[in-house]
């Protein structure tokens, strides 16, 4: 029965763009796209998966966030019907990026709380997969936080940690950053964190110093998991709310698209090749790379029982897409446009990448 459930969710035309990419959408319905493999992982793969949910907020008020907005009587006219839809719609785009099985390693940002991760887990598609869960309540005035999803029969978590991103007595406090390191079944260790760093909200300009903050905090952790240990396999997900050639990324994060590591504690962004060709996010008819992995040398070479094998790769299903209304194209079917409910999923497309697990 699941099998069924998953090919029909699979054969709803899913098209996965690497390196090149064009704003155009299949209609076929008989065909899984060349790029994407839907194939059985078993223990010699494992698929880590990021996805920014675009606002999923219960229905329930928090007094202690700014979650009135997605309240019934809100701007938004939140209800039990819309979330979840919405919640059903993401766990549908989920379980559709494993294939046969379920991603093993899932992050995602713009979740609300604790509720929401369980109600996404336990009361959608994804139920079977049994996912646990990694989540803290952040200081972000929202109440948006990032999270981990995994699952516990091809991964165990041996640390976590919760990073808090100061970004000054006067500013608004923003959500924090999980890193967690992570055992795969050969016993390999993967440091892996979960941005969502500090909005454009203000402007670029006015912002950068507040990315550039997460950016030099991450870099610390890195270069700190680097002395220690030298081929340490580490891993960056995220909306970074930069794209691969701002400061904050390209200089203060050192993470670049310098595949040779002519410096070697860089971190190469996997995600640079993809720039200019398509993107996650679209923008006034124009696509970014908001989201973003980067990994050090060590991971992308398969030095340390590790190596990245496939991707990145943007999951850009038909169901996820719509066609643009002011702009040529098209562009990702989210919640709301506006005050205006589509009843669609995110304004982010799902990225996700394939490590080998080596010397099993």
């Amino acid at each position: 029965m699941m099998k069924q459930l998953i090919l029909s969710i699979l054969l709803v035309a899913v098209t996965v763009l690497g390196h090149a990419q064009t704003d155009t959408i299949s209609q076929k319905s008989d065909v899984l796209f060349e790029g994407f493999d839907d194939a059985y992982r078993g223990n010699a793969t494992v698929r880590v998966m990021f996805y920014n949910l675009e606002n999923l907020f219960d229905v329930y008020d928090d007094t202690l966030k700014n979650d009135e907005s997605f309240l019934p009587e809100g701007d938004h006219h939140w209800s039990s019907y819309k979330y979840y839809e919405k919640s059903n719609n993401l766990g549908k785009t989920i379980l559709s990026v494993g294939g046969w099985e379920g991603v093993e390693i899932v992050g995602l940002c713009e979740v609300e709380n604790r509720k929401v991760l369980d109600d996404l887990t336990q009361k959608t598609v994804l139920k079977s997969t049994k996912y646990q869960i990694l989540h803290k309540e952040s200081p972000d005035k929202r109440g948006i936080d990032v999270a981990l999803l995994y699952r516990a029969d091809k991964i165990s978590i041996d640390t976590v940690q919760w990073i808090n991103v100061f970004l000054g007595k006067d500013q608004r406090p923003t959500r924090d950053i999980l890193y967690a390191t992570v055992k795969t079944s050969n016993n390999a260790r993967l440091h892996v964190f979960v941005n969502h760093w500090p909005s454009r909200y203000g402007g670029q300009m006015k912002s950068d110093p507040k990315r550039k903050a997460a950016a030099r905090i991450v870099r610390s952790y890195v270069d700190s998991i680097m002395q220690s240990e030298p081929k340490a396999n580490v891993l960056l997900m995220g909306d970074f709310n930069d794209e691969p050639e701002n400061e904050s990324i390209h200089d203060v994060l050192n993470a670049t698209a310098d595949s040779t590591f002519k410096d070697s504690t860089g971190l190469y962004n996997l995600m640079s090749p993809i720039r200019g060709n398509h993107g996650t996010h679209k923008y006034q008819g124009a696509w970014g790379v908001l989201d973003q992995f980067m990994v050090t040398k060590s991971l992308f070479r398969g030095e340390n029982d590790l190596k990245i094998i496939e991707g990145p790769f943007i999951f850009r299903a038909p169901f996820l897409m719509t066609k643009e209304s002011k702009f040529p194209g098209w562009t990702p079917y989210r919640t709301f446009i506006g005050f205006k409910y589509m009843g669609g999923y995110s304004d982010h497309l799902p990225i996700f990448v394939d490590l080998q697990l080596l010397n099993q």
